[in-house]
């Protein structure tokens, strides 16, 4: 069957399955939009967990990332997965027994702050809003070569999809949902990748198979090494950045990760405690089965792309791929604008190097998503990966989305400006607002300050920098008082936003940066993906800091602190 058919059927597939599983299970009440009824068994809590937090940056960029920097990426691989042995020790099983429905709401009862609550509305939608661009981003890019629509369209079909299973649903829906999209979207990628292990090195298992050897018996990391110092590149398996960049970078990414409120409310979802915490050990085995395929997803993509458009010895004449004989998945990515061609000395052939005489640009973001048709696997399969992706992007927009309506809705308007709000108005509000959300997200989407995997990065800083040291003290620190709370929320999120903004464009308009995104204007050789974890030190020291020169928490605070750290059950629910 022809490829365009085949993805079109299997993409409207999964769609149908998504939007009848949100019919199915659409939320009637505040306590099912918010959290799913707290009904969940720990295992789907962990499936849907798994698709909520595994995005177009965890499923098409982090590979791309790993194919094009090499070792550099490993910080993603550690701290993505680092970060939910985080929230599984220090924040899933208190934040589940205080038995509120979000982040926001525990910040200001913890504080006994409206203003804290605020606040941590505040920077809950900041980072969403970074994290949702990414989304779009992915989303745009499937959709623009796999339906062959331009990525503008693409974007705006997965807006509708979007809007139409998320707003229906609301947790409940999503959580089923994601459950569906989690088993989509890891068959997606592993079976390419158990492919073309299977082609490249004999083993069928890509966590093997990258310490394999190719056909001649030369080992595959070796011979990345090798391919690119021939082109003018770092080799595949060495350091390139800073030792104190990727520190930083790491502990931004694991903080972030405990620290993003769409992943914490999943665990409200639970029955009890106890399941909060074997929820996020289910996460983490869902999530390491692409994440330990990912490595070999990167490396073996990026070798047969060097082996592709370099058939022959740099040195040669005729070593480059001419252009005219490119194979026919590089026409069909050259339509969508995420791989061009620039012949810059007249011969007719691609150069791919290192540097100003390159002719060849690749989107990172396009490297999973081509890496079937690269190696030449049959069209089910490149469709697969097609529905795969989306269900990547669709299912953590969705989990995004639904964060930022439940603040808005449930902790500005229910819990500040209209306390008198029907269930069913607030059930309308949250719905409103995440209708907005994902109009503001879709802007940003045409307009990415990055590639989906640099993006979500930004996001993770923004959440490291401001929400998880407000979670940790208020969990771990009876003395840590209201205003040394906001106080450090605001220091944390406003530095953590200017660096970024210096180098990004403030709102990520480029022609507003302050200077060039160069390691050598960066302040200790840190990326602004990296300084989440600089903003969380500052967040951390103002807040402890004023909180010592201020009047201590009120006594009942101190106590409710301490209780929330005994192991014991978490109580009744708390419905609205």
């Amino acid at each position: 069957m022809e490829l365009q058919t085949l993805t079109t059927i299997v993409v409207g597939l999964t769609f149908a399955l998504y939007i009848g599983i949100a019919i199915w299970a659409r939320a009637g009440t505040t306590g099912e939009f918010y959290a799913a009824g707290r009904g969940i068994h720990p295992v789907a809590n962990g499936m849907a967990t798994a698709a909520d937090w595994m995005s177009a940056a965890s499923f098409i960029s982090m590979a791309g990332l790993i194919a094009f920097k090499g070792y550099d990426a490993s910080i993603f691989l550690m701290g993505w997965t680092g970060g939910y042995v985080l929230l599984a020790m220090l924040l899933a099983p208190y934040l589940r027994k205080f038995g509120k429905f979000t982040v926001p709401e525990f910040i200001g009862d913890r504080y006994y702050s409206q203003t804290a609550r605020i606040v941590a509305v505040i920077c809950l939608i900041v980072a969403s809003i970074t994290y949702v661009i990414g989304q779009m981003k992915g989303v745009g890019v499937a959709f623009s070569r796999f339906l062959e629509l331009d990525y503008d369209t693409g974007l705006y079909t997965g807006m509708v999809i979007v809007f139409i299973y998320a707003v229906l649903g609301g947790m409940k829906g999503i959580t089923y949902t994601q459950i569906a999209q989690y088993c989509v979207l890891i068959f997606a990628y592993t079976v390419p990748a158990v492919f073309i292990s299977l082609n490249l090195t004999d083993n069928p298992i890509p966590q093997l198979g990258l310490w394999g050897s190719l056909s001649d018996g030369t080992p595959l990391l070796q011979k990345l090494d090798a391919t690119l110092v021939e082109l003018g590149f770092a080799e595949y398996t060495a350091q390139k950045g800073g030792t104190l960049n990727m520190v930083a970078y790491t502990f931004s990414l694991m903080i972030g990760t405990a620290g993003l409120p769409h992943v914490i409310i999943r665990f409200f979802t639970v029955p009890k405690v106890r399941d909060a915490r074997a929820s996020a050990g289910w996460a983490l085995v869902f999530i390491g089965i692409l994440y330990t395929t990912a490595p070999a997803v990167g490396s073996m993509a990026f070798y047969n792309l060097a082996k592709t458009v370099q058939p022959g010895p740099v040195a040669a004449a005729d070593g480059a791929l001419e252009y005219e004989a490119r194979p026919q998945w590089f026409k069909n990515w050259e339509t969508t604008g995420l791989l061009t061609f620039n012949d810059k000395n007249g011969d007719g052939r691609i150069q791919y190097r290192n540097g100003d005489t390159n002719e060849l640009k690749v989107d990172r973001d396009i490297m999973v998503l081509a890496n079937p048709e690269i190696a030449k696997l049959p069209n089910w399969v490149i469709a697969l990966v097609a529905a795969g992706g989306l269900a990547a992007a669709l299912s953590t927009a969705a989990g995004l989305l639904l964060a930022i309506s439940t603040s808005i809705s449930h902790d500005l308007m229910k819990g500040i400006f209209m306390p008198d709000i029907s269930e069913k108005g607030e059930l309308m509000a949250a719905r409103v607002a995440m209708a907005g959300a994902i109009l503001v997200a879709g802007y940003f989407g045409l307009n990415p300050p990055g590639f989906a995997a640099q993006v979500v990065a930004l996001a993770f800083g923004l959440a490291a920098s401001s929400i998880f040291p407000a979670l940790m003290m208020g969990i771990f620190n009876k003395r840590v008082n209201n205003t040394g709370a906001v106080a450090g929320m605001l220091a944390g999120l406003g530095s953590t936003l200017i660096y970024i903004f210096w180098f990004k464009g403030w709102f990520f308009f480029p022609d507003t940066a302050m200077a060039a995104n160069t390691p050598d204007n960066h302040f200790l050789g840190i990326a602004p993906e990296a300084f989440g974890a600089i903003g969380a030190i500052i967040n951390f020291a103002t807040a402890i800091v004023v909180s010592k020169l201020t009047a201590p928490p009120p006594e009942h605070i101190q106590h409710m602190v301490e209780d929330i750290r005994i192991p014991k059950g978490a109580g009744a629910g708390i419905d609205h």
